[in-house]
């Protein structure tokens, strides 16, 4: 764990909208509604910022094959009736053990589609932006699936610094890009539509 920079939720209102895991366009999937071949699965992640304004993504792998790795947001699949904030809400919860969670909105959208534990996963994804005020350790899981618990490896807080200069793949692809833009201008007036990433 290491410190930040910057402020963003400036302007930040709570956000509604439509949880599993699969994750940024590779990662770990489970839970939620459809999941491969034609049908897309409606996916609500988090870009979880803390006091330092470092943002806190999990570290996972294909299942069989622990060397091919990747770090990702917080999220997943709905559940159910609820909504994307719910939806976003209970996976960082499930993932990360944090409940002390100030969620607002969402600031970019997404398609996305990769193979993941022998089947293509096929998404759409809404990104909302959230703040805690937790500095201490991050609880860590508490409520994974059989499928995250063979597929996630743990999770950190990174600066905007240390994502800039990642040399692991991180999803989405522009997280370094994006965050830093968050970061300087604060949220976007409307959701941003992201590029589709075919994996």
């Amino acid at each position: 764990m290491t410190s930040g920079t910057g402020s963003a939720l400036d302007g930040a209102g709570s956000a509604s909208g439509g949880a599993g895991s699969a994750s940024g366009c590779t990662g770990s999937a489970s839970g939620g509604t459809g999941g491969a071949g034609d049908t897309v699965r409606q996916v609500a992640r988090v870009i979880l910022l803390d006091p330092d304004d470092r943002v806190l993504l999990l570290h996972g792998h294909e299942p069989d094959d622990p060397t091919d790795t990747w770090w990702f947001t917080p999220g997943g699949g709905l559940e159910g009736d609820e909504t994307r904030a719910q939806a976003a809400l209970r996976e960082l919860a499930e993932e990360t053990g944090l409940t002390d969670v100030e969620l607002g909105p969402v600031l970019w959208r997404r398609r996305c589609s990769f193979p993941f534990a022998g089947r293509r996963w096929d998404q759409d994804e809404w990104y909302y932006l959230a703040r805690t005020h937790h500095t201490g350790p991050v609880p860590g899981p508490r409520a994974l699936t059989e499928l995250e618990t063979r597929s996630l490896s743990g999770l950190r807080w990174w600066t905007s610094a240390e994502l800039s200069a990642a040399h692991e793949t991180v999803y989405p692809i522009r997280l370094a890009e994006l965050l830093r833009t968050l970061l300087d201008e604060g949220p976007p007036t409307a959701p941003v539509v992201l590029a589709p990433e075919i994996v």
